[in-house]
């Protein structure tokens, strides 16, 4: 008798081990912190631990509010985070009436040593300004923060997961282990410094389950790095790009806006999205391809999902009735292995090649020093490519993105006006503003020029100018103007850029104390040779 009951004792000791074994693991999957028996509820959640899980992290007195988030994490700190925002919707979508049967969204936040306040400030807004019916998770991606506790404090929130990677894997793997694990049949990415606004969700949601294709994005409104405070952005801008790949927004044209001037809160259809805050049907984020796995760090991540929701039978859409605030800072707070340029090249690269076709040239020229970066192995995307039968770069261009001006039908030369170890630069200097060189950089930006055509010498919208035609004067940027004859140069075969109608060429020899100037033609004069990296485009 004695031996059967240690026997029974035995198998029920080995019961209960294997139960609470199975248990520990299946809430540990991908290492999911966040079981159900002792989470609270946002409101209780915030009057228990709020302040102290903030103060945990604060600066110290005379300490540097920016050093570790690179925006003012004091002021940040003392803001509540069931602070009011302005409603910035349209006044159309206040009266809207979104459709009931929808479907619920996991939410995927990925962080890395983010400020708590910001990080907490994205999770209340979230939940707070969303049905409740509509939120079925939040997931928390820690990608190896320095404190864990960042995250797994929160998991004790209602609806808050964390999932902490083992080491440091980067925005694009983080937001595949957060979708990965995620239950809802909707997927929306959120950055960890944001503030969702009024009604946010539903526009969205209706969008994407009418159509599964379709990739939808908020307007992002601002929310200022210094004192945080949040203003509304505006409605007419589209996401956009130039040659050197770097996103950018651009206005509407005038024939745009007065498009929408009768239905003012349509879906905005934009070339490129921001990247940090959209939302995906979860089949079709999967059937497409997640995202480059190979990509590290951060950038250039949504120039290629732009490049492949479009080419691949896809849509990108602005919501104008969804509006989600957002930290803008000017610098990242944290390290990029092999520094954040070579980063952010590498993976515009891997872009460039998959997606652009010819096309990829003008990146190149654009961005002469890509070239020395390698970009890894691109085969399984390319493949992919392959299996969705995608449509070619020529197709985006001429029906997504008709206003981006293509060098090899519009322009003779086009990337950097080189001098020697110099290049032509704006020097960050707009309308009426000098232009002078610098040391070339092999990144576009201010110093991607192209010779048009029509004789110009362009730099986006703004074109070299003479101001007075007498040797010796500066040249100014202008906005282009076709006829206007002060913009006119001659490219001569001996690599000078002369004013047409002159014996004047542009030279460098006073950069220093004043900028570039007009001087007489010298062909001796090695102030006044110029070359450009993309020569003789096909026209």
């Amino acid at each position: 008798m004695r031996r059967n009951t240690k026997i029974l004792l035995t198998i029920a000791v080995l019961w209960i081990s294997g139960v609470g074994y199975y248990m520990y693991r299946y809430s540990n999957k991908n290492n999911v912190v966040g079981g159900t028996s002792t989470k609270l509820d946002i409101h209780s959640w915030l009057r228990a631990h709020e302040r102290s899980y903030i103060d945990k992290t604060k600066v110290s007195p005379g300490g540097d509010a920016y050093s570790r988030n690179k925006f003012n994490q004091v002021e940040s700190d003392k803001l509540k985070c069931t602070r009011d925002i302005p409603d910035t919707r349209n006044q159309l979508c206040k009266t809207h009436t979104w459709k009931e049967d929808l479907l619920p969204t996991s939410v995927i936040i990925t962080f890395h040593n983010e400020a708590r306040s910001t990080l907490l400030r994205t999770i209340t807004s979230v939940l707070l300004r969303s049905p409740p019916h509509l939120i079925q998770e939040i997931i928390l991606v820690d990608d190896y923060s320095d404190k864990p506790d960042d995250g797994l404090e929160l998991a004790q929130i209602q609806k808050v997961k964390i999932l902490r990677n083992e080491r440091r894997e980067g925005l694009m793997r983080s937001r595949v282990k957060g979708a990965d694990a995620a239950t809802a049949p909707i997927l929306t990415f959120l950055d960890s410094h944001c503030e969702c606004n009024q009604h946010w969700l539903e526009p969205m949601l209706e969008r994407v389950m009418e159509d599964r294709t379709r990739v939808v994005c908020p307007i992002i409104d601002v929310i200022n790095m210094d004192n945080f405070q949040y203003v509304g952005a505006s409605a007419d801008l589209r996401g956009g790009f130039d040659w050197n790949l770097v996103f950018k927004w651009d206005y509407m044209t005038a024939n745009q806006r007065n498009a929408r001037r009768s239905d003012p809160i349509a879906p905005i259809r934009t070339p490129m999205i921001a990247g940090g805050l959209f939302m995906i049907d979860k089949s079709w984020f999967d059937e497409l391809g997640k995202y480059d796995m190979m990509m590290d760090v951060w950038g250039g991540e949504n120039l290629e999902i732009s490049f492949r929701v479009w080419q691949c039978q896809g849509s990108l859409e602005i919501i104008p009735c969804s509006r989600v605030g957002h930290v803008f800072r000017k610098q990242h707070p944290y390290t990029f292995p092999g520094g954040s340029g070579n980063v952010f090249t590498r993976n515009t690269r891997r872009a460039a090649e998959v997606w652009m076709d010819e096309y990829k040239e003008y990146y190149y020229a654009a961005v002469p020093s890509a070239r020395n970066v390698p970009f890894g192995n691109i085969q399984s995307r390319l493949e992919l490519r392959k299996k969705l039968s995608c449509k070619p770069f020529a197709w985006y261009l001429e029906h997504v993105y008709p206003e981006l001006r293509i060098p090899d039908k519009k322009d003779v030369a086009f990337g950097a006006l080189q001098q020697g170890t110099l290049c032509m630069d704006t020097l960050g200097h707009f309308a009426d503003g000098t232009v002078g060189v610098y040391e070339c950089h092999g990144s576009g930006g201010n110093q991607e020029w192209a010779l048009t055509k029509d004789k110009s010498i362009r730099h986006s919208d703004l074109c070299l100018t003479v101001v007075n035609q007498n040797p010796g004067e500066l040249l100014k940027l202008h906005g282009c103007q076709e006829k206007n004859t002060k913009q006119k140069w001659e490219k001569l075969d001996n690599n000078r850029l002369q004013f047409m109608g002159s014996s004047l060429c542009i030279d460098s020899k006073v950069h220093k104390e004043k900028g570039l100037t007009l001087e007489t033609c010298d062909s001796s004069s090695l102030s006044q040779v110029w070359k450009f990296t993309l020569n003789n485009l096909k026209h």
